[in-house]
């Protein structure tokens, strides 16, 4: 039997086309991008940041630069496209599509604006069809106490009207103005950074430092609750050089304490880094900062160089980091990796980022409001901030606190306060016409509890047990007039928004449980089911806490679904 010969030598040969794969570069785009840059460095985790620049000087991210900026940078073409296209702020405009139109309007969609009537606004200014103006419905921007909030460009607008956010646009306010803030010189004056000092003299030890930390009981308060004093300890036994990463995403739903303090006394904030820093022998800082916050941004900047021109003593390297829209960096492994330039994807645990964090160093990972008390535990010592709880409570606690109150804002508060006694001493009762119905005591993952269980102690582990947890101390207060379900559905759809897709359970399970819970009839069986898989399987908390929602509704809104 004869065998066939085939001739293999064409699958052999080389691809003739000369140069890398992919979408050619252009001369013009190049010239653009080189002009652009300048001579800012081309490192991988300044990838971000330079998205950022092409985005912020043209509009958008067009085919040809995000090509120009991969030769630029020298990193393959997909490695930019799939960083450009995982940010929502980023808008990439493929061959042959229009790029958006030059002025962006956002509408708070979140239900603390939605109840506010957020919906309604987004739809009034689309029916208003504004020349070069395009509106989208966007996730939580941090301004809740003023909603309905818009943003036209970078420029908040608050307890926005169709006639208000018009009139922005019409005056070409499209940039914030910063707020009044204690600055380097006020605070240097009134004794700031004199606990700093101390620390670099030799006043005061790193044991001594830490111990005090630990004996105050301040835990983390960007939703974890980590004893402080005891992370320091563990990320100081680790190996140097040791880095640290703070995070101001502060994407929670309900919460925009961080941005409250930001806006009124920055260098608190700074001298509680920078001692944290010192105690454990770190390197460099890095700050993240969500991108809607363009005003604390554009502040926090301007006094980081004030306190870097005349340092109170030597200081580690400080750098800012600007987010791109993605409510998964608030993890703090998805921030590192953003940091890195990167997707904002949850590492898988172990090993954690206190032993290999940002840059494979071990991370001293922060909320910003927890480093804002450490100069005034340390000033005052730790009895008086230990000492501040009720109902048995340690600490104090910044409540975000939106919805149906006169008085949303921050309210600082001792722990362990309870929901009636925060609305009837800080927030000045309900409404009027209004009576309290629920209440979400840690934002959009913490759960929903009816007002008959607005007695429990808010602080962390007293909401456990009901299926709760108050996280960021995120409060958004319903009352006779909204439903629960309406809260538990606008919260899954934001979280399917949301998911960064990695994990399966999380990203088709948040998409299945906002279809189901749109029905009359939820199908409690099968969410039961889908808020299981997600619970158990998923890689970070926007997976394992989504379900808790649903599962309040059901155990004490029954009658509702």
């Amino acid at each position: 039997m004869n065998e066939t010969t085939i001739d293999t030598s064409a699958l052999r040969r080389k691809d003739p086309r000369k140069g890398p794969k992919g979408r050619g570069l252009d001369p013009k785009a190049s010239a653009e991008i080189k002009a652009l840059l300048g001579d800012a460095p081309r490192r991988r985790d300044l990838l971000i940041e330079h998205l950022h620049r092409i985005q912020d000087r043209y509009g958008c991210l067009s085919a040809a630069h995000l090509v120009a900026l991969a030769d630029e940078m020298k990193l393959a073409q997909t490695e930019v496209y799939e960083v450009a296209t995982f940010y929502h702020h980023f808008d990439v405009v493929k061959e042959g599509e229009e790029a958006p139109a030059p002025l962006t309007v956002r509408v708070c969609t979140t239900f603390s604006c939605a109840m506010a009537g957020g919906e309604a606004l987004r739809r009034e200014l689309e029916a208003l069809g504004a020349s070069g103006v395009r509106v989208l419905a966007a996730p939580c921007i941090g301004r809740c106490e003023q909603a309905p909030a818009a943003v036209v460009g970078r420029n908040p607008v608050d307890r926005a009207t169709a006639a208000k956010v018009a009139e922005a646009i019409a005056a070409g306010r499209t940039e914030p103005e910063l707020p009044a803030c204690i600055g380097y010189a006020a605070y240097r004056a009134a004794g700031g950074y004199r606990t700093l000092v101390e620390c670099a003299q030799g006043t005061r030890t790193p044991e001594a430092v830490i111990a005090e930390m630990e004996s105050s009981a301040l835990r983390g308060l960007g939703g974890a609750g980590f004893p402080a004093g005891r992370k320091w300890k563990i990320v100081r036994a680790e190996p140097g050089p040791r880095l640290m990463a703070v995070n101001i995403d502060e994407g929670e739903p309900g919460t925009f304490k961080d941005r409250h303090y930001l806006e009124r006394d920055p260098h608190r904030f700074l001298e509680g880094t920078l001692i944290a820093a010192w105690a454990v022998g770190i390197d460099a800082v890095y700050i993240y900062l969500r991108d809607e916050y363009a005003a604390c941004r554009a502040l926090l900047t301007r006094e980081i160089a004030a306190l870097q021109a005349n340092p109170p003593c030597a200081l580690p390297a400080i750098h800012v980091r600007r987010g791109a829209g993605a409510y998964i960096c608030g993890e703090e492994s998805a921030m590192i990796e953003s940091i890195e330039g990167k997707r904002g994807m949850p590492r898988l645990r172990p090993p954690y980022v206190a032993q290999v964090g940002l840059f494979g160093r071990p991370t001293l990972e922060h909320n910003m409001e927890t480093l804002f008390w450490v100069r005034d535990i340390l000033d005052k010592g730790a009895a008086w901030f230990a000492g501040q709880g009720r109902h048995g409570r340690k600490g104090l606690r910044s409540f975000s606190v939106s919805g149906r109150v006169n008085k949303p804002g921050v309210h600082l508060a001792p722990a362990g306060i309870t929901l009636r006694e925060l609305i009837a001493e800080f927030c000045g009762g309900m409404q009027d016409g209004h009576e309290l119905y629920g209440y979400l005591p840690g934002g959009a993952s913490g759960g929903i509890l009816p007002a008959a269980m607005a007695d429990i102690p808010l602080d962390f582990d007293t909401l456990q047990p009901h299926g709760c947890f108050i996280g960021s101390a995120a409060v958004i207060v319903l009352s006779q007039h909204d439903r629960a379900r309406d809260a538990a559905r606008n919260m899954m759809e934001f979280f399917a928004d949301e998911s960064c897709g990695q994990c399966t359970p999380c990203r088709v399970g948040t998409q299945k449980a906002a279809i189901l819970m749109r029905e009359a009839r939820w199908d409690t069986p099968l969410l039961a089911d889908l808020s299981q898989a997600m619970a158990d399987a998923s890689i970070c908390g926007l997976g394992q806490a989504a379900p808790n929602p649903i599962a309040c509704v059901v155990k004490y809104f029954p009658h509702e679904i």
